[in-house]
């Protein structure tokens, strides 16, 4: 597997495209494991909602209790305070699905921030990268038959700009008809470029 051209410019141009990309991966995940831990502390006013609620509630519980113990009006009196433990289980729950909502939000700001832009990076980088490093592989295997040179000649009629096909020969594909070994073997140069492969002289291998 070839993951470099052997063009120093191109190789250039791969390396510091590489090196961009893991960077703002790195730097998209990070933001969104930041975004996340921020958003997902907010879930502490929950929590501290829930435990105010849960003591309120067991306070007023207590003391409707102790008061139902009155003869006469203990029934009376505990009333208020059984409605007053009913308000504080109340707001035990609704810290409680605070922090669940704060969760929720967190988890989803957190995974959007880190995955959507490193999506985006992927689509950029990656599958251009993998095209290079198939197209590479192709090309070395077709270098390498017995027909190499004919065949990278062919490929490059058919993959190379008209412009660069041009100034080989303004009769590229007539050129290739008639085998002229010159012309041949600068379309099969011009695809084993494009392709990050440099041959040597004789043009029958590749230099890596």
């Amino acid at each position: 597997m070839k993951l470099y051209s052997d063009f120093a410019p191109q190789r250039t141009r791969q390396i510091i495209a590489d090196a961009l990309a893991l960077a703002a991966i790195i730097i998209w995940i990070w933001f969104g494991i930041t975004v996340y831990s921020a958003v997902a502390a907010l879930a502490t006013f929950g929590v501290d909602m829930q435990r105010a609620g849960s003591g309120f509630e067991a306070s007023m519980t207590d003391i409707g209790d102790q008061l139902a113990g009155v003869p006469l009006i203990g029934g009376a009196v505990r009333a208020p305070f059984d409605g007053a433990s009913s308000a504080g289980a109340a707001l035990e729950s609704a810290g409680e699905s605070q922090q669940v909502l704060v969760q929720q939000l967190a988890l989803t700001l957190g995974l959007g921030i880190a995955l959507i832009p490193t999506a985006i990076v992927l689509a950029v980088w990656l599958i251009p990268r993998i095209r290079f490093i198939r197209r590479a592989g192709r090309a070395r295997v077709v270098l390498r038959s017995g027909a190499g040179v004919d065949l990278l000649a062919l490929r490059a009629l058919a993959n190379q700009k008209l412009t660069a096909l041009a100034a080989v020969d303004p009769d590229a594909s007539g050129a290739w008809r008639r085998q002229d070994p010159a012309v041949l073997a600068q379309l099969a140069a011009l695809e084993l470029k494009s392709s990050g492969i440099r041959i040597r002289p004789a043009g029958t291998t590749a230099a890596g």
